[in-house]
């Protein structure tokens, strides 16, 4: 009886994974966005996949919002065997006009919610020496992208968060792996003249997740990249 957690799960990528990971054996879902309606949305696929599924709308940004969100997964269901920072914001702009706030933001919804999320659930997943820990980075945490400085820092910065905490923790029994896609037909593409094939589905970034979970925990898939098959957009 897997409990696996999703940030990020109104939409997108999240919603996907959430839906994948309803489809295992009395699986234990808990799904964290802001937006309770969107979750309530995706919670009901959830549920007639057969997985018991808890909403829990929080503010990934929001240390206390965090806390409380993990303790009430803590004493509900205890630690997560899968953990999922997928929660991020896509928000291009130059850096000549990229303001502090702006940077900022970007910096705090795409990094400081994993480093948040998961120092709130870590402690509980090293007591049993056993857990998963997912990083939805992107081609953008490898290579910079101009147009999209705030962006490019945060997803680089995340995984450098990702690799610290697996070398903090490969001793220990937990796995860490960065998923890192290309263009992944989300609503952040939404309003770009380009036909969804030329974009990834969310649904194989999602079935991704699932399948690199279900390796020996002998092996761990340290870092993924996802590409379009016509390459970047």
């Amino acid at each position: 009886m897997p409990v696996v957690v999703v940030t990020g799960a109104s939409q997108g990528i999240g919603a996907a994974i959430a839906r994948a990971f309803a489809e295992e054996p009395q699986a234990r879902l808990v799904l964290v966005a802001r937006r309770l309606q969107k979750l309530e949305a995706v919670a009901a696929d959830c549920r007639a996949r057969g997985a018991e599924t808890l909403v829990l709308p929080c503010d990934v940004t929001d240390e206390a919002a965090v806390a409380a969100m993990a303790r009430q997964v803590l004493d509900r269901w205890g630690a997560p065997d899968v953990l999922v920072n997928n929660a991020g914001q896509f928000q291009p702009a130059p850096l000549r006009d990229t303001s502090v706030d702006t940077f900022r933001a970007q910096l705090e919804v795409n990094l400081t919610s994993a480093f948040l999320v998961t120092q709130a659930f870590l402690e509980s997943m090293i007591a049993r020496r056993r857990g998963h820990i997912f990083f939805m980075g992107s081609v953008a945490s490898l290579r910079a992208y101009p147009g999209s400085v705030a962006y490019c820092a945060a997803k680089h910065g995340l995984l450098g968060l990702a690799r610290v905490v697996r070398e903090e923790t490969r001793t220990l029994g937990i796995r860490v792996t960065v998923l890192l896609p290309g263009a992944t037909h989300t609503p952040s593409w939404e309003g770009v003249a380009l036909p969804e094939e030329r974009f990834m589905p969310a649904e194989d970034i999602a079935q991704t997740v699932r399948a690199l979970h279900h390796l020996s925990a002998r092996t761990v898939a340290e870092e993924i990249i996802l590409r379009p098959q016509e390459g970047d957009i």
